[in-house]
């Protein structure tokens, strides 16, 4: 019985998307790998690093969205509790603080198993709900951090949109 031999068809790396992404867009990015970018994107808030990698062996693209917004061990608690009830509110992607090094970011993650390809779209769409949601929520962040508030007050206040105009 003769053995055949299965082999998947080359797929384009999801990171040659996002770089071209970034290109047009004419955001600062640097390649680390074949498996890593990063980019940084002005906010309305604050300077965002948005870091892509291509994980092979799960056939994933994560996105970690990171901004200048140390935390302090002593409002991390606080923080902790905040993370919470805003991830309660997000359809896709969270919001993750490193303990260790107190730094708060967004993460999420675009799946491409059985040899998908991403599009400038799915790339495009991945990078907005992580800027989406970091604009939205930074000064709840802030607020915890810089002004001692606690969470929920700090929500409250993030979330408070105003309508016409003064």
């Amino acid at each position: 019985m003769p053995q055949i031999a299965y082999a998947d068809e080359p797929r384009i790396n999801p990171l040659d998307v996002v770089e071209h992404l970034a290109a047009v867009n004419d955001w600062s990015f640097e390649r680390a790998s074949d498996d890593e970018i990063t980019i940084l994107v002005t906010g309305k808030w604050t300077d965002y690093q948005v870091s892509y990698t291509w994980m092979g062996d799960i056939e994933a693209l994560h996105l970690a969205c990171a901004f200048d917004l140390k935390v302090p061990e002593r409002r991390r608690a606080e923080v902790a509790t905040l993370i919470s009830l805003i991830n309660e509110r997000l359809w896709v992607g969270h919001f993750d603080l490193w303990v260790t090094e107190g730094m708060l970011m967004f993460r999420h993650a675009l799946v491409l198993a059985g040899g998908t390809e991403a599009s400038g779209k799915q790339c495009e769409a991945l990078l907005g709900s992580a800027l989406d949601a970091c604009e939205r929520y930074f000064t709840a962040f802030q607020f915890v951090v810089w002004a001692g508030k606690g969470a929920r007050e700090a929500l409250d206040a993030a979330m408070f949109d105003t309508s016409g105009e003064a």
